[in-house]
């Protein structure tokens, strides 16, 4: 937990001293009370005492107490200013490390994990600094300042008191035993319910297209369960402690009441008043004492779940990036050229290589293509060049610099990139299309709309209400498949990139749609490379190269003509797709 402060403001550290400094005050003046009662108790008590010493005297208390007051309000108002910095720096730096991990730093984590660390883990970190701050600091300076104040009125007092603090200290302990394992469960249970919460969100349409609602109801109230089960398990055994302490401390009271009724009648009637005024004192600090007890029982319920919380979000933080900055972002020698040299892949936790081998060099203005069967590698080849992931073995250059010299950003500022899955986000059509940092500045309305008409994206943006303007739902659900690949690729057109990345980004498109979106390409991209993944043949029959991968390996390299005489792989795909006519054999 302590950790985490690290990244608080040089502001949050004065606010923590002035915090702690009114802390300080509210409990001497709430300590200071006692003394006042003890001697109106006396006044009261004695003969001759005068009306306006006691009016002095409970004036006294009423400042002490309108002290202790304005003390806890601007105590308050430190602790949740340093509450709310606290949880804006850490769910920023929690964002901006994720933003930096690699895929498989991602998939390490879960999504769904991610999340809940994002928000409901850095609620419970700052509970502690709101709430618990407070009673951290007020507790023992309380119970010391207490303890100092009855030290030497009485041995079988400060024994009762004693007694009570070594019962209330074996309650807290026991408690604590039992719970604490169990609130990694309730993190790692909240995850796992936040992923089926989200799954079930994300496939809805699949839900109900299969009447699944019923397994997916199962399945959300199996885990949901199980969290209620283990959360109504600590809150039954935490619920011990209130009426314990409370029992306690109403106890004392009694206790120490009887001790001194008993001291009283065994005493001289000299010392009756003394012994009287030091019992009404000495309840009252030993009632601080408990009360301290009961704050520190209440940080013991806090400070666990709070350190659990804590570390998961320091395990994303110190997370060591396996996808790390080059230094390079100068001018090439060489413009929109990929070379792959001895190329191998395989997963970090995996024992067979994904890819093997793979070498070839795509010049500026060639077209590559890359085509297998599902699982032969192909989505996982180019997204080595962004630095999606790093080659376990071989090389990948971009314009003749390898892609681990690069810095990021200047590396993918050479890319337009179109994934698989076509991503949309909440806004506009411009905002969608305009996405991003090319280098260049946000492209114009007039690149806007010459990037949409490229990705044959015009026709259909013209006919929505805004056009330009309309309103595009999270995810984009308010449009179809195909419409979300054209403002995908409209997206990459935009930027005006030396190499081009399509990852199957054609296979939501209509034939007629693929077609004329092709050759649009073609004309609009001449001077720029293009790396197309693929399924239809139809797709990169014009391609300058086409790689066929099989299992990872390159199995096929040409031209099409070319690979339909020596490639059976490429060979077996294409009369799967197209008659002979059609492929021109």
């Amino acid at each position: 937990m302590f950790k985490l402060l690290r990244y608080l403001k040089p502001k949050d550290y004065l606010f923590i001293g002035l915090a702690v400094l009114f802390i300080a005050g509210q409990v001497g003046l709430e300590l200071k009370m006692p003394e006042y009662m003890s001697a109106i108790t006396r006044l009261v008590q004695t003969e001759g005492s005068e009306m306006k010493d006691i009016l002095q005297n409970g004036g006294m208390m009423l400042l002490c107490a309108l002290g202790s007051l304005i003390s806890t309000i601007i105590a308050g108002w430190f602790v949740s200013n340093i509450g709310a910095d606290f949880s804006y720096i850490i769910r920023k730096k929690i964002f901006d490390k994720v933003e930096s991990l690699g895929i498989n730093e991602v998939r390490k984590f879960s999504t769904a994990s991610l999340i809940t660390r994002t928000t409901n883990d850095i609620t419970q970190t700052r509970m502690l600094i709101t709430m618990g701050a407070n009673m951290l600091v007020r507790a023992p300076l309380s119970a010391a300042w207490a303890i100092i104040k009855i030290h030497g009125k009485s041995w079988e007092w400060s024994t009762a008191t004693a007694v009570a603090v070594v019962i209330l200290l074996a309650t807290i302990i026991t408690t604590m035993m039992i719970v604490i394992p169990r609130f990694k469960v309730i993190q790692k249970l909240t995850d796992r319910l936040n992923g089926v919460t989200r799954e079930n969100l994300t496939g809805i349409r699949v839900v109900r297209a299969f009447n699944a609602e019923k397994y997916q109801e199962h399945k959300f109230d199996k885990t949901n369960t199980e969290l209620a089960d283990i959360t109504r398990f600590v809150d039954r055994v935490m619920s011990v402690m209130s009426p314990m302490m409370y029992m306690v401390m109403n106890g004392i009271t009694l206790v120490i009441y009887c001790i001194g009724a008993y001291l009283i009648g065994n005493s001289v009637m000299a010392d009756k008043l003394t012994i009287f005024s030091d019992m009404v004192v000495f309840s009252s600090y030993a009632i601080h004492v408990i009360m301290s007890f009961l704050m520190v029982a209440m940080i013991f319920m806090m400070i666990p779940r709070a350190q659990v919380s804590a570390d998961r979000i320091n395990e994303v933080l110190d997370t060591p990036l396996t996808i790390k900055d080059g230094n390079f972002d100068d001018d090439t020698a060489e413009t929109g050229t990929v070379e792959f040299r001895n190329v191998s892949f395989k997963y970090p936790d995996a024992e067979e290589y994904l890819l093997k081998n793979i070498s070839f060099k795509a010049e500026k203005g060639q077209t590559v293509a890359f085509i297998g069967s599902t699982g032969s590698g192909k989505s996982t080849l180019i997204n080595l060049v962004p630095r999606f992931y790093d080659a376990t073995d071989g090389s990948v250059f971009v314009d003749g610099v390898n892609v681990k010299d690069y810095k990021q950003k200047a590396l993918r500022r050479k890319l337009g990139y179109v994934p698989q899955k076509a991503v949309i986000f909440s806004g506009t059509v411009a905002s969608n299309i305009s996405y991003g940092d090319s280098g260049n500045g946000k492209p114009s309305e007039r690149k806007i709309q010459k990037a949409a008409q490229v990705a044959q994206a015009k026709n259909f943006i013209e006919k929505l209400d805004k056009q330009y303007n309309a309103h595009i739902a999270q995810s984009g659900t308010n449009i179809s498949g195909g419409q979300k690949q054209r403002l995908a690729i409209a997206r990459a057109v935009a930027r005006d990139p030396e190499i081009y990345i399509f990852d199957d980004s054609f296979s939501a498109l209509d034939y007629k749609t693929d077609a004329s979106l092709r050759q649009a390409l073609k004309d609009y991209t001449k001077d720029a490379t293009s790396l197309i993944v693929a399924q239809r043949i139809g797709t990169i029959m014009n391609a300058d190269q086409i790689i066929v991968l099989d299992k990872g390996e390159c199995v096929g390299h040409g031209t099409h003509k070319e690979l339909m005489k020596n490639c059976e792989v490429y060979k077996e795909i294409a009369l799967s797709q197209l008659t002979k006519e059609e492929l021109n054999v």
